[in-house]
């Protein structure tokens, strides 16, 4: 364990990029968990941080990676002993603290969540933040009383890491899934992962568009936010609920009060970084059950340290499709 290969992301002046390199435990942020990482997985968020595309990272230099699955290597918390099988998401991790893109990681145990019965530590990073934040919007949409019985539940960006999860996880747990995607090309990918419907995400001009429009959904998972929550907002069904977890369309939202008074729609922030350690193993002990993702293998691509660079590409081009695992301790 003296030294390690490391995914590193420097500052120089204005410029952000990332490097593999050898490091030491020495080198880590502070925690009371080492993990021998087996697994990471890729996010868009990762693709922002290690190209300097978002602000996403606090401090320089730092390992990136903003989820982890592993083996306790050395523990100084009761709660978890060497050999045990861990992950992590969140919580900083590739952002203010060092992260899943190393071959060993050293964590808090506050933040450690104990690999369910029912996952692999591979299927956990191929679920990985991703998974997790679709599995939060579903279990969210749930607590505000959404239920199979109640109608469709839309997904957009449904090609996306978040979005093709969700996709997996609505219809594992009983959904009828509607998939939004602007890939003419997906149409049968996202039916082969459970959709019932595929449509083209066609958004009208918001300045255009009617408070109200027909109401279609009991449900929404949108990782894609701008124009189009605006538009979820105005099509919603009565009582429906929409989980908002992402940005790749825009930060703005232009809507009216008139769905959420006239309809009761409910708007549900999903912040699948911070959220509390009691409804984080709700949503993995669902992501391991009745929410498993049933088509991981056909949406999942393997991909190396060494090969950083080109999946975040491709993820900032909007080009990907499905998730990437990188293979790192060969566990």
């Amino acid at each position: 364990m003296d030294r390690f290969r490391a995914y590193r992301v420097f500052q120089d002046g204005d410029t952000i990029r990332g490097r593999l390199v050898e490091a030491g435990l020495q080198d880590l942020a502070d925690g009371d968990v080492v993990v021998r990482v087996a697994y990471s997985g890729v996010n868009y968020k990762d693709a922002l941080a290690a190209t300097g595309a978002g602000k996403i990272m606090r401090r320089f230099p730092l390992v990136g990676g903003v989820d982890l699955a592993g083996i306790v290597e050395t523990s100084g918390d009761p709660r978890f002993t060497p050999g045990d099988e861990v992950l992590a998401t969140g919580f900083g991790l590739g952002e203010s603290h060092d992260g899943g893109f190393a071959e060993y990681a050293r964590v808090p145990a506050d933040w450690v969540v104990r690999l369910p019965r029912g996952l692999d530590l591979r299927e956990a990073m191929a679920i990985g933040t991703a998974g997790f934040t679709a599995a939060l919007s579903v279990v969210e949409m749930e607590r505000n009383g959404l239920a199979p019985a109640n109608g469709a539940v839309i997904v957009t960006g449904a090609t996306g890491g978040v979005g093709s999860l969700a996709v997996q996880c609505l219809a594992a747990a009983g959904y009828r899934v509607t998939a939004s995607t602007r890939k003419a090309d997906a149409h049968e990918f996202l039916r082969s992962l459970g959709a019932a419907e595929v449509i083209a995400a066609e958004v009208p001009d918001a300045a255009a568009a009617r408070p109200l429009e027909k109401a279609a959904w009991a449900g929404a998972v949108d990782p894609v936010g701008g124009d189009t929550l605006g538009w979820l907002t105005r099509t919603m069904q009565r009582g429906g609920c929409i989980a908002s977890s992402g940005l790749t369309g825009g930060i703005k939202l232009q809507t009216t009060v008139m769905p959420f008074i006239l309809r009761g729609v409910k708007l549900l922030g999903i912040d699948s970084s911070m959220c509390p350690m009691d409804l984080r193993l709700e949503a993995w002990r669902r992501l391991a059950a009745d929410m498993k993702p049933a088509h991981l293998a056909a949406m999942t691509h393997a991909t190396t340290l060494e090969e950083l660079p080109a999946a975040f590409d491709t993820l900032l081009r909007g080009a990907a499709r499905g998730r990437y695992v990188v293979g790192i301790g060969g566990v």
